[in-house]
């Protein structure tokens, strides 16, 4: 049988032997922690704690803000020593708590919890809620949000993003190989929230291991499937993991949900399946530590608002001083200038490398050679969009779907010129956004 994947992608190296076979090792933190209030797309949280306040591991230190807004919650049990602005990984400084860590993790009372087969749609919602569950995957949108489409009689698909198509990250990887019974869990839950859907584990093939754990766990759970997907990036787009597993495609106007669909990556899943079956919020997640100045790769369990500092130093610390660490993947994560930032919902992984060879390369006139629209999973031409955007015209940018580029990097990774046509259509589509917000 063929493999599901989509039309466009790249394969780069995917580096993800130096870490792929350490299991997860866990680091309990050091130092004061640093919680953003901001680990979200949406409302950031509202403190609900003040300096001086001691707080227990699992006690909720700042309330969703909004509809699309999630809570935060205490990894460790201590004393509230300030509440000020702090570097996030992203390098934006936002609102912190910051929480010295008193090393007895003694844990506040969790919500008492009931067998799925008990519990109504709304109480799974409001448990999911409640745990502060974002996307944990990337954008960190809000969990409960996701999960409530306006008609969820129409969902017809529950697919859980098990691409992990980024190279070097492996943290997805070890929870499938580590934790699959929670990962089915998860999805068991997701899916009492819409009768008529139908879960699907999209897997690439470069993990044949996992897609035949998974495949015999759920051979009695027949509203579940396994999808063996092409090893490409970027599979784990939603959009291109949508059209893979259902052959439905959507654009930057449409919602999953238009489409019939409910997406969430691993570490969701499972902390779902946590928060469900313990009554513990979101608290931790596995984090990949690689990349070729690491002394020893590996994937750790790390509680929010653990200085990356410290993985780094579990991680045997450094052979050789990086130039380049970047928080995420190497295709769409951001470029750190410091260590000293905490780890949130949405921190994969910090890959640390002995060379920046992006810096090296002086770019050149674009030939006209096509590889960019080969390669576009959006179907756009990059080169034409990246001049229109570095000649600052919003009209042609948008006019030409600009607005559609999903800044997978792509664009960049083949272009023989080197010229960076991800970043320049990207300022564009930022201006273009907030314009049309304006407007």
């Amino acid at each position: 049988m063929a493999l599901l994947t989509f039309k466009g992608g790249v394969h780069p190296n995917d580096g993800k032997s130096l870490a792929k076979d350490k299991a997860v090792v866990e680091v309990k933190p050091k130092g004061n922690l640093v919680f953003p209030v901001s680990q979200h797309i949406g409302a950031p949280a509202s403190p609900v704690v003040a300096v001086g306040d001691h707080v227990l591991c699992g006690q909720k230190i700042a309330a969703a803000g909004g509809f699309v807004s999630a809570p935060v919650y205490s990894s460790v049990s201590g004393t509230v020593k300030a509440i000020e602005p702090r570097l996030n990984p992203t390098g934006a400084m936002v609102n912190c708590i910051v929480i010295e860590n008193d090393e007895k993790y003694e844990e506040a009372e969790y919500p008492p919890v009931k067998p799925l087969d008990e519990m109504s749609k709304e109480e799974i919602l409001n448990a999911i809620g409640e745990a502060g569950i974002v996307g944990m995957g990337g954008a960190g949108f809000p969990t409960r949000v996701k999960l409530s489409p306006k008609e969820p009689d129409k969902i017809e698909y529950v697919i859980a993003n098990c691409a992990e198509c980024e190279p070097y990250i492996t943290a997805d990887y070890r929870r499938m190989m580590e934790n699959p019974e929670e990962l089915i869990g998860g999805m068991r839950a997701v899916l009492k929230l819409f009768d008529n859907a139908k879960g699907i584990f999209g897997v690439e093939d470069n993990k044949p291991d996992c897609i035949a754990k998974l495949q015999e766990l759920i051979k009695d759970e027949p509203r579940m499937e396994v999808a063996a997907l092409k090893t490409k990036y970027p599979q784990g787009g939603e959009r291109q993991l949508i059209y893979a597993c259902t052959g439905r495609a959507i654009n930057s106007a449409m919602l999953p949900a238009d489409a019939g669909c409910v997406v969430d990556n691993v570490e969701t899943m499972i902390t779902i399946n946590r928060a469900l079956t313990q009554g513990r919020p979101s608290m931790e997640r596995i984090v990949t530590v690689s990349g070729d100045s690491v002394n020893e790769p590996g994937n750790f369990k790390v509680l929010f608002g653990t200085n990356q500092a410290e993985l780094v130093e579990a991680a045997g610390g450094f052979k050789e001083e990086p130039e380049k660490i970047i928080s995420g993947g190497p295709m769409m994560g951001f470029a750190m200038s410091t260590l000293d930032t905490p780890v949130t919902k949405t921190s994969s992984s910090i890959l640390c490398f002995t060379k920046d060879e992006v810096a090296k390369f002086e770019p050149t006139a674009c030939i006209n050679c096509g590889r960019c629209v080969d390669a576009c999973p959006s179907r756009l031409i990059p080169s034409r969009l990246a001049d229109y955007a570095e000649h600052q015209d919003e009209a042609l940018f948008t006019s030409h779907e600009g607005l559609e580029c999903m800044e997978c990097g792509s664009c960049s990774y083949v272009c023989p010129a080197k010229r960076p046509l991800k970043q320049a259509i990207g300022s564009m589509r930022k201006i273009a956004l907030a314009n049309r917000k304006k407007k």
